[in-house]
């Protein structure tokens, strides 16, 4: 699998477990405080050939894409779920835990960012659905992350990545009704 956009990871570790999966070119922040040279690195591969954020689903690397997205506008991301993350023995997180199949299908689902978007999404229908607020609220963030592909995120920013990466209305309720669901069963 070639991978035409150069993907943004944290790390060399990172690098290495990608170019495992796949064929593809990183540039590596060094953790989150990225300096001005790979943010202009950044740039310049988003100009040329595109730019994927895949990175830790962490705090750390939420800050990572986050910065990122402010600073070079219309990158694409992928999201590895925080289960897929985790090493078999030991602890930690990050893209270099996950396996050759969980890499790919990350990149499979890769969700491109639109600044310019009107959500069929309120934050009430947030709040109807418990994802704000409420013993259950976390929980049905991290399953609907999953099941849209999409990634955690608190309830802040919840609307604003729904927003950025133009979920509808259907998948939204779809994946809620699911979430549903299963806490009833």
């Amino acid at each position: 699998m070639k991978i035409k956009e150069i993907i943004v990871v944290e790390g060399k570790d990172d690098t290495t477990a990608i170019k495992r999966a796949v064929d593809a070119d990183t540039i590596e922040t060094n953790g989150s405080s990225i300096g001005n040279s790979v943010i202009e690195q950044i740039k310049l591969a988003q100009q040329t050939r595109g730019v994927i954020i895949f990175t830790d689903p962490d705090f750390p690397g939420e800050k990572i894409r986050k910065t990122i997205s402010e600073l070079v506008p219309g990158c694409k991301h992928a999201f590895l779920p925080k289960d897929e993350a985790r090493p078999k023995r030991g602890r930690g997180i990050g893209v270099e835990h996950a396996s050759n199949d969980a890499i790919r299908n990350a990149l499979d689902a890769v969700k491109e960012e639109m600044k310019e978007f009107t959500s069929e999404i309120s934050f009430d229908d947030l709040l109807d659905a418990g994802l704000i607020g409420g013993s259950k609220a976390k929980d049905r963030r991290e399953k609907l992350g999953l099941l849209l592909k999409i990634g955690y995120t608190n309830g802040k920013q919840l609307h604003k990545r729904l927003q950025m990466f133009q979920i509808s209305r259907d998948d939204y309720l779809n994946a809620i009704n699911k979430i549903l669901q299963e806490e009833n069963k």
